[in-house]
């Protein structure tokens, strides 16, 4: 779809089985921010992930970053992507690279083809020295300390690093490890207090996360994971088929 679909706000399912009503869209550009792909169409969100973002990256220009370009959020009604990710499906989530450059006046159209080098060491073993910086650690704990977060996700590798360097630490319990996520974080809100229909995660368990969960990351069973077996393909909550087809 290529538009929203009508109508107040109203989250229906969870991030990876969901959809949205009442979306707004991500302006391509703002003060603090550039959106990048945007011929994707995935800039759409809860108006709640919208002002969080306009607010994180004015923050983050007031503590010195530079323009932080912004990836995809969800679709239009939310929903499945039909490629690129599992979850984003309620307009919640939202990818922020770790793209700390300067970023003067980059076109849109520059933005659609944008290569990010890794912060992580091919075998994922820990973070890459040329690359890190302390300014990225900066940037997730000024994401994981905002108000409303439920999680930001990056590279296990990219965990065990900010275990090294800030054990203990409260805020790092909201960033939790997982595949992938070596170039940019994954924020996701808490559902918002109106939206009864919005299905959450358990909250983290309590702790910094670096303990043995974060050291499973690199067991043969984590970098092997046995295939999952077939099964029916997962279906959307029934009232999001009103939201999927509305005019």
């Amino acid at each position: 779809m290529r538009g929203p679909a009508a109508g107040p706000p109203h989250i229906i399912g969870g991030t990876s089985l969901g959809c949205l009503a009442g979306a707004v869209a991500l302006p391509s550009e703002g003060p603090g921010w550039q959106a990048v792909r945007v011929s994707r169409n995935r800039h759409w969100g809860h108006p709640a992930l919208v002002t969080f973002l306009r607010d994180f990256t004015a923050r983050a220009q007031r503590q010195g970053f530079p323009v932080l370009w912004i990836g995809d959020m969800a679709q239009p009604r939310g929903g499945p992507l039909p490629w690129g990710h599992a979850s984003h499906q309620t307009g919640l989530d939202a990818d922020i690279w770790l793209e700390l450059s300067p970023k003067p006046g980059v076109p849109a159209a520059a933005r659609e083809d944008i290569s990010v080098p890794s912060l992580v060491l091919p075998d994922e073993s820990g973070v890459d020295r040329a690359r890190w910086r302390p300014q990225h650690a900066a940037l997730i704990r000024l994401a994981a300390e905002s108000p409303g977060i439920d999680r930001v996700l990056v590279n296990h590798a990219i965990k065990r690093e900010l275990c090294r360097t800030h054990a203990g630490a409260p805020w790092l319990r909201w960033v939790r490890p997982w595949r992938g996520h070596d170039s940019h974080m994954h924020i996701r809100l808490r559902c918002p207090p109106d939206q009864p229909d919005c299905r959450g995660l358990p909250p983290p368990p309590p702790g910094d996360g670096c303990d043995a969960s974060l050291a499973w990351w690199l067991s043969p069973e984590a970098r092997r994971p046995a295939p999952r077996p077939p099964g029916p393909a997962p279906r959307l909550p029934e009232a999001c088929a009103a939201v999927l087809e509305a005019g």
